[in-house]
């Protein structure tokens, strides 16, 4: 009999497993009798932890967020601009470190405080700005939105970075759109360098909260 000491089972180690096997499994995949198996337990012992998959679910979007402030700097002495930016590309870049990282991500409910640190910071920083509360609140909201809106749409052709699902090569596609050249054309436009498609939309996104509010 083996005398080596597992660790505990908590919620964290659980959720930790989940985002490992997240890569290998897509989110269809991931279920919690697979986690089980991966952590050397019987399901129901999750039960203890989450009382269904959209619990567990919620946890590894609270720990994603922990993971993602935790590699992030903020500086006090930010523009809105930048502030939003960073935010965008921190939550962008977050989300892409895991397979379906924005579907686990959209519409999950923190399970603790984590984030009142950094959204503190962020409204702070666009209320000294000029900002109202309402105002600073939709900022973020639309940042937010937009990330989780664009990435979702970016893992759909790129599950993980230098994947690429079946059915997305652009010069099959303009062939097939040969009597519509600009919609042919336009492939090319959409479905490559996510990068710069990311930036691009982020500034329209925070000149237009610059037109709108200030």
């Amino acid at each position: 009999m083996s005398t080596e000491r597992r660790a505990p089972l908590d919620r964290r180690r659980v959720a930790d497993t989940a985002l490992r096997l997240l890569n290998e499994t897509g989110l269809d995949g991931l279920t919690l009798r697979a986690i089980a198996r991966e952590l050397d337990v019987k399901a129901p012992a999750l039960y203890w932890h989450f009382k269904d998959k959209q619990a567990l679910l919620d946890e590894m979007a609270t720990e994603m967020y922990r993971r993602m402030v935790a590699s992030t700097e903020l500086d006090p002495a930010d523009s809105w601009q930048d502030r939003l930016r960073k935010s965008g590309r921190g939550l962008r870049t977050a989300l892409l470190g895991y397979r379906d990282g924005a579907k686990v991500y959209s519409g999950s409910r923190f399970t603790g405080i984590d984030h009142a640190h950094e959204q503190e910071a962020n409204l702070r920083v666009l209320a000294e700005a000029g900002f109202t509360l309402a105002q600073a609140v939709a900022a973020g909201l639309t940042v937010n939105a937009y990330t989780i809106g664009f990435v979702t749409e970016e893992q759909g052709v790129e599950p993980l970075p230098g994947e690429r699902r079946e059915g997305y090569d652009v010069e099959e596609r303009a062939r097939l759109l040969a009597d519509f050249p600009l919609a042919a054309a336009a492939g090319r436009e959409i479905f490559a360098d996510y990068d710069h498609h990311f930036e691009e939309g982020l500034e329209v996104v925070i000149a237009g909260i610059g037109a709108r509010y200030l």
